[in-house]
């Protein structure tokens, strides 16, 4: 049964917005453009459009950071270095992925190739924040091939191939670890020292394929295609960014995973990933952590977000 503070949210949501944040919290506001956000326990981030600018006054024990015009960041003033560390990771995800979604409106990027696309978790992302062109997702394990697939069937212009990007066609042994981290790569040993799941590893074969030779199907129907390239693919970044080859130089952006830690062996550190990508034309425009080490606060991986600029120049 319903209790009374549900129902009462449910009377008030006819004449306001109201936003259940969980037991004990909720944001009501008058039919405005408020959006919340988790940013860590018991933390929420409230963004507004430009329309209104009005303060949201926080309660007692809360501070306010104006974040710009349309943005607030409301947060406790005291909070553990856990909820801490919850907050800046929650916001650094929220930040990146607004920046992907402004990146993407920028340089009117039609076609998104999401290479290591796990259960559609980016796709699902770039939906969430207002790109509708194309995404098309690449995930070699098949379980994980098999969820993303259920995901994508809603959406028509979703396209998923179960294989791995990778400098040659073929295939190849593939260490599949629970979660998200399953990788052509074996674990290093600072990798096994943090992920205790680097211990369930087991083995499977998968096909692998270069980019460059699915491109043209991929993008079939797309006049002028402005192609967007995501990498997550555990350490084998490069691997799938070589197989692209002249191909390359049609996309307008990309975004990579990099790595300051290596979590597997023969992984690319940063400033190696970051030069080969410069090498090509592209530029950074943001960084954002993917991983932070909890007991140093050192930070294991970004997430590099980089443009072609002179594409813009080319139109």
């Amino acid at each position: 049964m319903p209790t009374l503070r549900r129902r009462l949210l449910d009377l008030l949501g006819r004449q306001v917005n109201v936003h259940d944040l969980g037991p004990g919290a909720a944001v009501l506001e008058r039919r405005g453009d408020y959006r919340i956000t988790p940013a860590g326990p018991r933390t929420w981030l409230v963004t507004r459009g430009q329309s209104d600018h009005r303060p949201v006054v926080p309660p007692q024990g809360w501070t306010r950071t104006p974040l710009g015009p349309g943005a607030e960041l409301l947060a406790r003033e005291s909070m553990s270095d856990a909820d801490e560390l919850a907050l800046h990771k929650r916001a650094q995800n929220h930040l990146g992925a607004r920046h992907v979604a402004s990146v993407l409106r920028h340089y009117r990027v039609d076609c998104v190739f999401d290479v290591g696309a796990n259960i559609g978790q980016y796709g699902r992302s770039l939906r969430e924040h207002g790109y509708r062109g194309r995404i098309v997702s690449f995930e070699p394990v098949p379980d994980m091939a098999a969820e993303l697939r259920t995901v994508a069937a809603r959406d028509p212009d979703w396209q998923v191939h179960e294989m791995a990007l990778g400098r040659e066609d073929g295939t190849a042994e593939i260490n599949v670890v629970p979660g998200s981290m399953s990788s052509l790569l074996e674990a290093s040993e600072f990798g096994n020292t943090r992920y205790k799941r680097f211990q369930r590893t087991r083995t499977e074969t998968i096909g692998l394929r270069r980019l460059d030779g699915l491109m043209d199907k991929a993008l079939a129907g797309i006049k002028n295609p402005r192609p967007y390239l995501k990498m997550d693919t555990q350490g084998f970044d490069l691997e799938a960014y070589a197989g692209a080859g002249k191909r390359i130089e049609e996309f307008v952006g990309l975004q990579s995973e990099v790595a300051l830690m290596q979590i597997y062996e023969g992984m690319p550190r940063m400033a190696e990933a970051i030069a080969v990508y410069e090498a090509d034309g592209f530029e950074v425009t943001g960084m954002y952590p993917v991983t932070r080490e909890e007991s140093t606060g050192r930070v294991l991986e970004f997430d590099c977000v980089m443009v072609r600029a002179r594409s813009l120049s080319q139109d």
